[in-house]
């Protein structure tokens, strides 16, 4: 006897295949078409604040904003969602790391011991 696990649920994705009688060649979830238009309006306000400048049509600011959409859909699964792969990346960035150098801790140690009969 077979049984049913529930991974159908998992595997049905909420994909955008284009309009009616014309299927794109990629097959990319909403989820990954609305961080896209995030990012790039993202990155060309960034790219304005360096050069003070606005390009027609933003080559740099679309290619990267496909490199980190990419990037951030690579760690998303059913049980970690974009949200969360966002949110722990912008808390990670900010973490203390290890010292490079080991440094060690001071050590007490009890040189001379003075033993005395009575409390004055």
């Amino acid at each position: 006897m077979r049984l049913r696990t529930d991974d159908d649920i998992y595997r049905a994705r909420l994909v955008y295949l284009g309009p009616p009688g014309y299927t794109l060649p990629v097959q990319l979830p909403y989820a990954q078409y609305g961080l896209f238009v995030l990012l790039v309006p993202l990155y060309m306000g960034i790219h304005w604040l360096f050069t003070q400048q606005f390009e027609i049509f933003p080559a740099w600011e679309i290619a990267l904003a496909i490199v980190t959409t990419s990037y951030v859909f690579r760690h998303v699964d059913p049980d970690r969602p974009a949200r969360m792969v966002i949110r722990t990346a912008l808390t990670d960035w900010k973490r203390t790391r290890e010292p490079v150098t080991e440094r060690r801790d001071p050590r007490l140690v009890a040189r001379r011991v003075v033993v005395r009969q009575a409390i004055t």
